[in-house]
């Protein structure tokens, strides 16, 4: 969902700095791409583990779920052109489903705003007792859950800690280049999409 279906990233990205980075870490200068596709909670984990931090867990967990209403509610777009391209793969009979480290009261929020439906799955990594991205597990969840394995799954990713978990999982791997990534080295995935138009033609082989 993040970075794919709608622009959080560059939202998330921007409370990273003003607040996470600047103010709930003891020191360093963590990059955005380290925690970047992680579930929220384990951020935290992370962060403590690597930098120190100056806050609890609990005053970080509700940080981010504050910040999350309003931008999930009010701040995100939609990314150009997934209805229609949700449209087609409906059409074609292939099962859709989001797979993310956001809780499901924020897939929720978009699903809802940006009218994202009917899918076949919607998996959260708080579903699952197992650790989230970069580890496969969620992938790996999703694939059994829609009676498939993972080889037989296109996942679709922006961040390098959600590349590597389908990677892992062993689905097929669309790295999805926009703004917010357009730096970063995206070579773990089978193919790169630059933007709304190299996701048509990657699913649809045209634009």
């Amino acid at each position: 969902m993040d970075g794919v279906l709608v622009d959080s990233e560059t939202y998330w990205h921007r409370f990273e700095d003003e607040w996470v980075f600047a103010a709930a870490i003891e020191g360093g200068d963590p990059a955005h791409e380290e925690v970047t596709g992680m579930p929220y909670y384990e951020i935290y984990d992370y962060l403590d583990r690597e930098y120190g931090t100056t806050v609890t867990k609990d005053e970080f967990v509700a940080a981010y779920q504050d910040r999350a209403e309003s931008l999930y509610g009010e701040d995100v777009r939609l990314t150009e052109g997934i209805p229609a391209l949700f449209d087609s793969l409906r059409a074609e009979g292939r099962p859709l489903a989001i797979v993310s480290s956001a809780p499901q009261s924020w897939i929720a929020i978009v699903r809802e705003r940006f009218d994202l439906g009917p899918l076949d799955l919607v998996l959260s990594a708080e579903d699952i007792d197992e650790p989230g991205k970069p580890e496969p597990h969620i992938y790996e969840r999703a694939a059994a859950e829609l009676g498939a394995e993972p080889a037989d799954c296109v996942v679709i990713e922006d961040s390098l800690n959600g590349i590597e978990a389908a990677v892992r999982a062993g689905a097929y791997t669309v790295a999805f280049r926009t703004t917010h990534n357009a730096e970063l080295d995206l070579s773990r995935a089978e193919v790169v999409a630059d933007g709304p138009e190299g996701l048509r033609r990657v699913f649809l082989g045209s634009e």
